[in-house]
């Protein structure tokens, strides 16, 4: 039902307020979900990177959230209709503006296109191989099935780099194609893999509280705490970084995409992503027990996710004017992708055993102890 209003509120919109709007929450929250597959998906690739032991319980529940890709490799595809609609670079008159048309050979539709279609090709098939091939592990009880993951990885973190760049650089930066900066790919890894890990919490917050990750203990929830909030340091240190060194350099063709969002009406919007992204995640994470306290971890990881969604809105929606914008549409698509995100998610909880039950290195994991 959540999912059938919230499609009426978004057709509503483009038919009712304009495509502009429809567009720009379509690109929000694309990018969200995005984040949490792509995020989990890089907590798969970085365990079986590193060979640990004491995630490997943790890892279906992160192979399921991870899953979130494919809904998303198609909403960017779609996507491809907002170029004509949001993207300035895009319009004819472009050709007139010498800062832009000198970026044409790079932002043109085909050659965007085509990278968006190589993008959603590669992640589809690193969710296929890493994921896929843990849950065909649960029937063959295959090593080998390990061996291939772990040779994979490295290949997706590089996979994992240039197309978070792309993503960073195409879809965000291109909004405002005069401006650039080199820490947005950086800002925006963060952003995505500590979105991953708030979802993959959840996740496991989910299962603990209805018995199914009985042997999950404290040892292991802590550790994804303290990921939580090691990077919720990292996206903010980041954050500054970026803010800093154009405040610094003070060049026309950078500050004026911070000047758009620290005066006005969105100052108050950028005041509440410092409070919601940094300040309330870091106090609540302080305490050691914190991080392996369940009840705790689950509302900081849904802090964190409504914060990602406020820092892409961040991003984004100043394209569309000086004034922030919400209400029924951004509801309305609020209810779409969640629904979306919950339907796919519940889908992949009724494949396969809640743990990776044919690695070999499951009780290894099992028994680890901080």
């Amino acid at each position: 039902m959540m999912t059938v209003l919230g499609a009426l509120a978004a057709l509503g919109t483009f038919f009712g307020i304009g495509p502009e709007r429809f567009w720009a929450n379509w690109l929000v929250w694309m990018l969200m979900l995005l984040s949490a597959g792509l995020g989990a998906l890089f907590l798969v690739a970085l365990e079986h990177l590193t060979d640990a032991r004491w995630s490997v319980p943790l890892r279906r529940t992160a192979e399921r959230v991870a899953g979130l890709v494919v809904p998303a490799s198609a909403a960017a595809v779609l996507a491809l209709f907002s170029l004509r609609v949001l993207y300035p670079w895009a319009q004819p008159e472009a050709a007139h503006i010498p800062a832009v048309a000198a970026k044409a050979v790079w932002l043109n539709i085909p050659f965007f296109g085509l990278r968006v279609m190589g993008c959603a090709v590669l992640w589809l098939l690193s969710w296929r191989v890493l994921a896929g091939g843990s849950l065909a592990q649960d029937l063959t009880k295959d090593a080998s099935l390990s061996v291939r993951a772990r040779r994979f990885a490295p290949f997706f973190m590089v996979v994992m780099g240039l197309t978070t760049l792309l993503v960073a650089f195409d879809w965000i930066s291109s909004l405002s194609p005069e401006w650039y900066s080199d820490v947005l790919g950086v800002y925006l890894f963060a952003g995505m893999f500590l979105a991953g890990l708030a979802a993959v919490t959840v996740a496991v917050c989910y299962l603990k509280e209805r018995g199914r990750l009985a042997e999950v203990r404290f040892d292991h929830v802590y550790n994804l705490g303290g990921w939580l909030f090691a990077f919720t340091v990292f996206w903010s240190y980041i954050a500054f970084a970026q803010y800093l060194l154009m405040w610094y350099a003070d060049l026309p063709e950078e500050v004026f995409w911070y000047a758009q969002r620290g005066h006005g009406p969105w100052k108050g919007v950028t005041l509440a992503l410092a409070v919601l992204h940094f300040v309330i995640p870091f106090f609540a994470l302080i305490p050691r027990d914190a991080k392996g306290d369940l009840k705790r971890l689950r509302w900081v990881a849904v802090l964190v996710l409504g914060a990602h969604y406020l820092d892409l809105y961040w991003l984004i929606f100043p394209v569309l004017g000086e004034r922030p914008l919400f209400s029924w549409p951004e509801l309305g698509f609020v209810f779409l992708f969640v629904g979306v995100a919950l339907l796919w998610i519940r889908r992949a909880m009724k494949q396969g055993a809640d743990m990776p039950v044919g690695d070999p290195f499951l009780a290894e994991g099992l028994a680890f102890k901080l």
